[in-house]
């Protein structure tokens, strides 16, 4: 089963996709579950599978696409975890390399990325996202990928001129991460490591990779993470970037108005989204 949060006529709500459009369970569940993350917090996947032969209620064009979860708890970014990004980046240290993103942060499929005013670096990454099911902590790698709901495509846009002690302050500009389209249920996916992974600027391949090369595996990526931290359902963990990226190119290769970049994940979505300049911020919104 494919999920997806979105906005129609101005309503956020969420629902199965399906080949021709999307089967509106905020019309059907919303009284109970407001948005995805409430139903995954609730343990209702369930519930949604009931209307799984429905029609689609909603043409893709009707919708305006929302990040996966648009509400996460917790963002938590693995870097460094494909051998040839380690590789581009001389990188080294054997524990996983995370960093945290916002929540507002992201975007949804087929809406603007905004490329940071202050960035003249704003660089491609390709990567795919978990989505944890249900709570726990001290989770080992043994039970872990009990504990995902499903797996979705995320362009993890990266300011890399502000990335200078650490990677914060070059992840976290307004609408640079795009989750999307969809959330693939992991019940679909029975092995995470087993999945072609392409990201394409303006139509040019610039990574391709199979998620079997990640160094952490998705399990031990949770089982790490929950020593220090409770998931809860709706957490996203984005597990790293394969080789490619625009930085280590030579010349170096990075993103601009106009352009479009897109990640493909296999069996899981095709994440399309176009740059725009971030607006400068007027006075009026400061107040």
């Amino acid at each position: 089963m494919k999920l997806a949060s979105f906005v129609h006529q101005g309503i956020r709500s969420y629902g199965i996709v399906k080949a021709d459009g999307v089967v509106d369970l905020g019309r059907r569940l919303g009284s109970s579950y407001g948005d995805l993350k409430s139903l995954l917090a609730a343990d209702a996947l369930h519930e949604a599978q009931q209307f799984i032969a429905e029609k689609a209620d909603l043409s893709f064009d009707a919708l305006e696409f929302l990040p996966v979860i648009d509400n996460p708890g917790k963002i938590l970014c693995v870097g460094m975890n494909y051998a040839e990004k380690r590789k581009e980046f001389d990188q080294h240290n054997p524990a996983p390399t995370l960093f945290i993103r916002f929540a507002d942060s992201q975007t949804g499929h087929q809406t603007p990325v905004l490329k940071p005013r202050h960035s003249r670096e704003f660089d491609y990454e390709g990567e795919l996202a978990v989505i944890i099911g249900k709570s726990g902590e001290d989770i080992s790698r043994e039970e872990a990928l009990s504990f995902v709901a499903g797996y979705s495509c995320y362009m993890d846009g990266s300011a890399r001129d502000w990335q200078h002690t650490w990677f914060t302050a070059g992840k976290n500009w307004r609408q640079t991460g795009a989750f999307g389209p969809w959330m693939t249920t992991a019940d679909e996916i029975p092995d995470p490591h087993q999945l072609a992974i392409r990201t394409w600027l303006n139509g040019r391949m610039v990574q391709e990779d199979n998620t079997a090369s990640m160094i952490h595996k998705v399990a031990e990526l949770i089982e790490y993470i929950s020593t220090f931290t409770r998931l809860n359902p709706g957490d996203v963990i984005i597990t790293g970037s394969p080789g490619g990226v625009g930085k280590k190119r030579t010349p170096p290769l990075f993103m601009h108005a106009g352009d479009r970049i897109e990640v493909e994940i296999e069996n899981i979505g095709h994440l399309s989204n176009v740059i725009a300049d971030a607006p400068a911020q007027s006075l009026a919104a400061m107040h």
